[in-house]
């Protein structure tokens, strides 16, 4: 393997690994259970990618061969981890949270778990 490869490989690896334990220390270090979530979704997210793409030039380097099952998996963690972490960010303002509690939001909607969406009249 050429170490251009070996070289690109291990710096990823110490990112992803720089990564991890930012989100895995913002995850025990934040107060509130909010911010204990925006940590690992975004700085585990990144990591994780990071390893995925070190898998890439790794296979690339050995075999020759591009493996697609990385590509898959990186763009199915970075589609999922956010719409869940907003489910789990709405779950928790509806538990929590009461109406008086929140900001106004400015539009007709309100807020989505709080309030039902504004009464339109039908169309003819």
């Amino acid at each position: 393997m050429p170490f251009i490869a070996e070289l690109i490989i291990a710096i990823l690896l110490v990112i992803s690994g720089v990564f991890g334990f930012v989100g895995s220390y913002g995850l025990i270090k934040l107060k509130d259970p909010l911010q204990r979530l925006h940590a690992p979704t975004k700085a585990t997210t990144l990591g994780i990618g990071a390893v995925l793409i070190a898998s890439m030039v790794y296979f690339v380097a050995k075999t020759g061969h591009v493996s697609v099952h990385e590509l898959i998996i990186t763009l199915f963690l970075f589609l999922t981890a956010p719409i869940t972490a907003n489910f789990i960010a709405k779950t928790y303002m509806a538990r929590n949270l009461k109406v008086s509690d929140l900001p106004k939001s400015g539009t007709d909607y309100g807020w989505s778990v709080f309030s039902d969406p504004p009464k339109r009249e039908p169309l003819d």
